[in-house]
C-alpha cells in the first residue's frame, strides 16, 4: 500500500493528513483531502452514509488531487461520486466549498451554505478582492501591500452560489440522523457547526480546531467585530452538550467543551499581551503586530511568510478592537490610520464650595 492509496483506521496527531478512510462512528467516516502548497496540508471531509448514498460535511477545494482522492475513498465504502446527494459546507472558504461546486457541475450534487456568507460569495463572484486589501491603510500596514498583491487571487470561476442558504439554528435531516446547524460566526460571518447530539458528534468546521486557532474575519465582507463574534460562538459551544470534536483540520480525539475552553483561555492571554504591547500608545495594528510573538514557536513577525504577515495584522486589529469595546483602549484616527492609545483617566468634577 502506498501513501497515495486510502487506508482505514484511526489517525494520530502526527499523521492525520495521510490518505485514509477513518471510521468515526457507525455510518460516519473521515476522509482527509490534500491541500497542495497550503500550510494546513489537508482538510477533513466527513462522509455520512445513509440509504442509497451519502452526504458530505465540507468538500475540499476544486483543484489538485482532491477529487481523485475523494473518489478513491468513496470506493472503499462502495460509493460513487454520483451517490453524494448533498454537501453541507461549514463556510465558504475554498478548501471547504469549491470542490462541491465541481461536484454539482459533474454530478448534480446539492450544496447548502450558511446565509451569513452570502455577501462574501456574491463579492467573490463580482470580482471583489479580500476585504483586507482595503484595510491595509486603516491598519497602518501599507508596507505589506506587496505581500498581499503577490498572493494569488481567488478566481471567481471556482465559485457558484449554493442551492440553499442555511438560516440556523435549524435541524437538518441526513438519513436517520438529525443534525443541528448552529451559527458560529467569527472565522467567517456565515460559519455553522453541525451537532449530532444523539450520537455525540460535533462537526466543527474551522470554528473549534484541536491544535491551532482559526484566523478571524478572513472574508470579502468582514463583520464589524469578528473576534467578539468568535468568542461568543465559543461560549455557545460550551452551552451545547459536550461532544466528540470532529474538526476540519487536525486529528480526532478531543472533546468540544475542553477545547473551546482552551481557545477562550488563549484569547484572554492574547488580549492581555496585545494590551501590553500598545503601552500608552498611539500605535497602529501593524505596529502592535510587529511587537507580538507569532505561532506556537513564538516567531518574530518578520520571520512569517507574506500571507501570514497579513493575517497577523488582521488578527491583531481584531484583538485591538475587542479591547476598545471592553474599555481597555481608546481608538482614534491619524491621517486615515486607526491608532490605539491608553484610555484617558476619568476626570472627577471638583465639588463646588
Amino acid at each position: 500500500m502506498t501513501d497515495a492509496e486510502p487506508r482505514t483506521g484511526r489517525a494520530g496527531s502526527g499523521e492525520w493528513t495521510r490518505p485514509t478512510v477513518e471510521r468515526v462512528a457507525e455510518g460516519v467516516h473521515r476522509v482527509p483531502l490534500p491541500l497542495e502548497g497550503d500550510a494546513l496540508r489537508a482538510v477533513n471531509v466527513y462522509v455520512l452514509v445513509h440509504d442509497g448514498g451519502a452526504t458530505l460535511i465540507d468538500s475540499g477545494w476544486s483543484f489538485g488531487a482532491g477529487m481523485d482522492t475523494l473518489e478513491a475513498a468513496l470506493g472503499t465504502l462502495d460509493l460513487s461520486m454520483s451517490q453524494i446527494d448533498r454537501v453541507l459546507a461549514t463556510h465558504f472558504h475554498r478548501d471547504h466549498y469549491t470542490l462541491a461546486v465541481r461536484m454539482r457541475q459533474r454530478f448534480g450534487t446539492r450544496i447548502a451554505l450558511g446565509a451569513g456568507d452570502r455577501e462574501s460569495v456574491e463579492g467573490v463572484l463580482a470580482g471583489r478582492s479580500d476585504g483586507r486589501r482595503s484595510w491595509l491603510r486603516h491598519w497602518g500596514a501599507e508596507a505589506l501591500r506587496p505581500d498581499l498583491d503577490a498572493l494569488p487571487a481567488e478566481p471567481p470561476s471556482v465559485y457558484e452560489p449554493p442551492d440553499s442558504w442555511i438560516e440556523g439554528p435549524v435541524d437538518v435531516v441526513v438519513g436517520d440522523r438529525t443534525l443541528r446547524a448552529v451559527p458560529t460566526p467569527g472565522h467567517t460571518r456565515g460559519h455553522h457547526v453541525f451537532a449530532d447530539v444523539d450520537h455525540g458528534l460535533l462537526f466543527a468546521g474551522d470554528h473549534v480546531l484541536p491544535e491551532i486557532t482559526p484566523s478571524i474575519g478572513v472574508e470579502v465582507s468582514p463583520a464589524e467585530l469578528p473576534l467578539g463574534d468568535f468568542l461568543s460562538s465559543l461560549q455557545l459551544i460550551r452551552e451545547l452538550p459536550d461532544l466528540d470534536l470532529l474538526p476540519a483540520h487536525g486529528p480526532l480525539g478531543r472533546r468540544s467543551h475542553r477545547r473551546a475552553g482552551e481557545l477562550l483561555d488563549h484569547h484572554r492571554l492574547r488580549l492581555a499581551a496585545t494590551r501590553a504591547a500598545v503601552g500608552r500608545g498611539p500605535r497602529s495594528a501593524y505596529e502592535v503586530a510587529r511587537l507580538l510573538p507569532w505561532t506556537r514557536r513564538e516567531r518574530h513577525f518578520t520571520d512569517l511568510d507574506p500571507r501570514n504577515r497579513v493575517l497577523a495584522v488582521s488578527e491583531t486589529a481584531a484583538h485591538l478592537d475587542v479591547l476598545v469595546r471592553d474599555g481597555a483602549l481608546d481608538a482614534g484616527s491619524d491621517d486615515g490610520v486607526r491608532v490605539y492609545t491608553e484610555p484617558l483617566p476619568e476626570v472627577t468634577p471638583c465639588a463646588q464650595p
